[in-house]
């Protein structure tokens, strides 16, 4: 009992654990000794004038190739077909994606080329563009400037000093927009060590305004200091270029070398839309998900009356299934307060995330507990479970935690971790392996009341239900074709914008479920389905 109790209170540590890094609109990503050739930083969906903010700070390479190509390390930032899907490819994946000329470009690509021999970052801007580029231009001191500022003893030459172009005298053209934009760029990260890296630059840096449409180089400053590197950006969409984006780091001397070199950086992205720090897709979800709850709500209370009105016909199972319905209800509540709060803050309340993750996990378990239960015909067909059955259970219930450790993973972990390609591996083949095995219940259960029907004297009843069991088993199979396949090829050739239709199919689908499922298993004396003997004259009765 003390190893149990352990357990429990480790697992509910880790679970609170993984609750205090709710995922947000504002993400701040810190990589140690990353040996990855790319890494995909965030995928959005943005609407004509939204803004996308890029701090970079500590980009440091512990170790460099002998060929080292300073053009091979950078940023880009590339329109997707769908989520997380380029819209370029390269001809051979051996070639970096950074080289422009061995790519296909035919929607808005921008390239950050980080060249740390010149401490300066070299922008490209490929394809139709109508984007606004907000950033700190390099500029080149004078001859003269710099062959005094190269002559030994002067203090300007130190390179653990962060480059500013005349602190004292500010550029005249630095509009207010632009100064808000370095006090938002500011005020968002607080990671520690970023005071020494850009307190310097920032407090007295002029970003100057790029239509990307008409000047596709620019040449950017990189600060140095201490052996790190840092910049920042920000870029406004044009009407002409709203869509799904995808913003990606790629270090391609690990692509050509079979040794991988270690690099670690700390970046701060935040990505907004009019209104609202939500992606074009995700906006409509709060009301989407608060209507859905009334739904839900609607059809539990009505589910409640029904099994008040047929009291003496009720099963404990019925129950639960009320208890499912209220559960579900409330867990999109929950889910529409989490993103109320990230399109206004940018970043959900803990104490409503946890609400939600918390009725989310029950939600999950009583759907499949519920829809086993079911197939096994328990307390409709039989009270006793078998123990094949009892082993469905055995393994439903712990890939179902499984499945929503997984999913609060997911909503915790930044893009760009290495744990989150890798849980959403495990969410998709889990929430799989789940929905096959409910299905295992309602085959036996059909194939007993087979045999039932022709070995008894009940073959009418018998075949009534086998008749229920089969429209059930339809049932389960639409359900999860429609919520785990047709709404996913949904998800993926619809416009950017529409694809919450993606969300509103699978809740509509639910629903559906329910709804059919309560009406097949309803409480009325008058169902065939659920007229059971009680005992042995009701036996004998039902032979006569």
């Amino acid at each position: 009992m003390a190893v149990d109790h352990r357990v429990y209170v480790g697992a509910g540590y880790l679970f609170l654990l993984l609750l205090t890094g709710c995922k947000a609109r504002i993400h701040t990503l810190t990589l140690k000794n990353e040996t990855r050739v790319a890494v995909d930083l965030n995928n959005f969906g943005f609407l004509a004038n939204g803004t996308l903010d890029v701090n970079l700070y500590s980009l440091v390479f512990t170790e460099k190739p002998a060929n080292f190509s300073p053009h091979h390390v950078g940023f880009s930032f590339s329109r997707s077909r769908v989520n997380g899907i380029l819209s370029y490819t390269a001809e051979d994946t051996e070639l970096c994606p950074l080289t422009p000329t061995q790519i296909s470009v035919t929607k808005p690509l921008i390239l950050f080329l980080i060249d740390i021999n010149s401490s300066s970052v070299n922008v490209k801007a490929l394809g139709k563009q109508d984007n606004i580029l907000i950033a700190r231009q390099k500029v080149e001191p004078p001859k003269g400037q710099r062959k005094r500022r190269d002559a030994p003893g002067n203090k300007e030459s130190n390179p653990s000093q962060p480059v500013v172009n005349n602190p004292e005298k500010p550029s005249n053209d630095l509009t207010k927009n632009n100064k808000d934009n370095v006090i938002d760029n500011q005020k968002n990260v607080k990671e520690p060590g970023e005071k020494s890296a850009s307190a310097g630059v920032a407090k007295n840096a002029t970003r100057e305004k790029f239509e990307l449409a008409t000047i596709n180089k620019v040449t950017l400053a990189l600060d140095r200091v201490n052996n790190t590197y840092n910049f920042s950006f920000r870029l406004e969409v044009g009407p002409e270029a709203e869509g799904p984006y995808t913003l990606t780091f790629h270090y391609c001397p690990n692509k050509s070398t079979g040794k991988r070199y270690p690099y670690s950086f700390t970046v701060n992205v935040t990505e907004r839309n009019p209104g609202s720090f939500l992606s074009a897709a995700e906006i409509p979800l709060s009301r989407l998900y608060i209507g859905m709850a009334g739904f839900f709500f609607t059809a539990a209370m009505v589910w409640v009356y029904i099994l008040m009105k047929h009291r003496y016909s009720v099963f404990k199972i019925h129950w639960l299934m009320a208890a499912l319905a209220f559960t579900k209800s409330i867990s999109l509540v929950f889910h529409s307060i989490n993103y109320h709060f990230i399109s206004t803050e940018g970043q959900p309340l803990k104490g409503w995330a946890v609400m939600y993750y918390i009725t989310h996990l029950l939600k999950g378990a009583l759907l499949f507990i519920t829809l086993a239960l079911i197939g096994t015909g328990w307390a409709f067909v039989k009270y006793i479970l078998s123990d094949k059955e009892k082993k469905i259970f055995m393994i439903v219930i712990p890939l179902q935690v499984l499945d929503n450790v997984a999913y609060i993973i997911i909503e915790s972990t930044e893009e760009g971790n290495r744990e989150y390609n890798q849980w959403t591996q495990v969410l998709f083949l889990v929430d799989l392996i789940c929905c096959g095995a409910v299905l295992f219940p309602v085959v036996w259960s059909i194939r007993h009341l087979q045999e039932a029907s022709t070995t008894d004297g009940k073959a009418a009843m018998n075949l009534e239900k086998l008749k229920l069991f089969r429209h059930y088993y339809v049932m389960i199979v639409c359900y999860i074709y429609f919520t785990r396949i047709i709404a996913i090829l949904l998800e993926a050739t619809m416009p950017f914008q529409w694809q919450w239709c993606y969300q509103f199919l699978v809740e509509v689908s639910t629903l559906i479920f329910f709804v059919l499922t309560g009406y097949k298993f309803r409480p009325a004396s008058n169902n065939p389905y659920l007229q059971l003997p009680q005992d042995e004259e009701d036996v004998e009765m039902d032979e006569v």
